[in-house]
């Protein structure tokens, strides 16, 4: 059997860094977004529905914009108890802020916000999810000091690297925007991620695949992948219900073959995280689209990967091997 490893994971890239397992605790904040209260917009994007991403013990008030329900330090340690019993092997934590734009609320907020999730004896830093367009050079020169005493990394919401998709689905800026926010935390040595949706309406498999060129050019460390998930109460369920956004669903195998010719694009050294997402059936507004083995079982996010694994290994291809641009080569298997 084949084990070499294909691709360079995200765990791969921790124990880089950490010389083991670190495991994320989503942290809900508080904080909201320019493109619900009234900055940008008040609808969200089209296909945002941030409640089906957040684990139960972290819940925010959504009266009260920039408090929690719960105080970090409790979501912290709710947090702990669940990956505890989930991964027992788990001892090393980094609090994940996950819910909204978690820079989008004034420095002196983001600072105890951040202060208090860091004053947690197991946590050893923060990854801070956040848009492009809600990052200033204050704030990155802040979490530029920050970074010299614990890890510290930014994940932006890229989406898509085409302008027209950004709009459509009411993103409320450019690809520009993400380019310059990855530059400008790339430059002052913090760990950079992105996030990307494989099936955006109006995007082709070819254009897709092509993201990954345009993401080779970027100073990433890491990258996520989402398929696009139609959920409950979002404008994107009403825009398919109605008829006016064709979103046609990609089957398993197919989604597989398509992350593959991704990964194949993709320079090398950027740590791909996930290749998929996953809620909870309640928030699937289009249960049908969902993924299910014969027997009728949802696939599960993490069985996603062994199969990327295993199609990259019946191709005898790997990571960044049909690159067009310059990268660095593939991370020795020691390191995975």
């Amino acid at each position: 059997m084949d084990d070499q490893p294909r691709y360079y994971s995200y765990a791969a890239y921790m124990r880089s860094i950490f010389g083991g397992r670190v495991q994320k605790l989503s942290i809900d904040a508080g904080f909201t977004c320019p493109n619900r209260d009234g900055s940008l917009s008040t609808s969200g994007c089209t296909f945002c529905n941030n409640a089906a991403f957040n684990p139960s013990y972290c819940h925010a008030d959504s009266q009260s914009p920039l408090r929690p329900v719960k105080p970090i330090a409790q979501q912290i340690d709710e947090g702990i108890a669940f990956h505890q019993w989930r991964y027992r092997n788990a001892r090393r934590y980094l609090a994940y802020f996950q819910a909204y734009s978690n820079t989008y609320a004034p420095l002196d907020v983001l600072r105890q916000r951040y202060s208090e999730a860091l004053s947690h004896p197991l946590v050893e830093g923060i990854i801070i999810g956040t848009r492009p367009d809600c990052v200033s050079e204050p704030l990155l020169d802040y979490l530029h000091d920050l970074a010299q005493r614990c890890f510290v990394a930014v994940e932006y919401g890229i989406e898509s690297c085409y302008d027209r998709t950004l709009q459509a689905v009411n993103r409320g800026h450019d690809f520009a925007a993400t380019q310059r926010a990855l530059r400008l935390t790339a430059q002052r040595g913090l760990h950079c991620g992105g996030h990307l949706i494989i099936g955006l309406p109006g995007e082709s498999r070819e254009e897709i695949v092509a993201e990954a060129d345009i993401l080779n050019a970027l100073p990433l460390d890491s990258v996520k992948l989402h398929q696009l998930q139609v959920l409950c109460g979002t404008t994107l369920a009403r825009q398919v219900e109605q008829g006016s956004v064709q979103v046609p669903p990609i089957p398993l195998d197919e989604y597989i073959a398509l992350v593959c010719d991704f990964v194949e694009r993709l320079r090398p050294d950027i740590a791909i995280e996930r290749f998929a997402g996953e809620v909870p059936p309640r928030y699937q507004a289009l249960p049908q689209r969902a993924w299910r083995h014969p027997d009728g079982r949802y696939v599960r996010n993490e069985q996603i990967a062994p199969m990327v694994q295993a199609e990259l290994t019946r191709r005898q291809t790997a990571q960044g091997q049909k690159m067009t641009t310059q990268g660095t080569p593939l991370p020795s298997s020691e390191n995975l």
